[in-house]
């Protein structure tokens, strides 16, 4: 394996870093303790990845199996136990644990521990997974949509169940 082909082609470097500080709301607040956090999205890294801190309340919460034809999820726990279906099975996982999952891999990811807890997403390339976390954030607010739109939904966001 080799480094891929120059994208910067200055001589000086540039000042270019993003700071988020940790104490800044989160981008979704679900209200039940559950928030994301948009640390990297798909446009602010021309596209390579997407990084979010996902913090879970305590009370059960997460995405039952599922898988995506266009990009890998990663997960690393940051706090508490969070449950990862990692094709085979439920694992509990905890602090500094990490599952990586190429795309159409299938997994899911759950809080049932009664407390909080949170890790942190990448997915690459950077899709625009912003929408499919707000449409869901929508969704509990509103009401759910037909079985036609969350079809739609969930195909326009590369999800799907098993």
């Amino acid at each position: 394996m080799t480094y891929p082909d120059p994208v910067y082609l200055g001589d000086g470097g540039e000042i270019n870093a993003t700071y988020r500080p940790d104490g800044q709301r989160p981008d979704i607040d679900h209200g039940s303790g559950s928030a994301a956090h948009y640390l990297a999205t798909g446009a602010t890294t021309n596209g390579k990845f997407g990084l979010y801190r996902w913090e879970m309340g305590p009370h059960p919460t997460g995405p039952a199996p599922h898988f995506h034809r266009s990009i890998s999820e990663s997960f690393y726990v940051l706090t508490g136990t969070v449950r990862i279906f990692d094709g085979t099975g439920w694992i509990d996982t905890g602090p500094g644990d990490y599952v990586h999952v190429p795309e159409g891999g299938i997994h899911g990811f759950r809080n049932e521990s009664g407390a909080p807890a949170s890790m942190l997403l990448h997915f690459a390339p950077g899709a625009p997974r912003e929408g499919y976390f707000e449409g869901l954030a929508e969704f509990a607010a509103i009401g759910r949509p037909s079985e036609e739109e969350l079809t739609e939904f969930y195909f326009r966001h590369d999800t799907f169940w098993i």
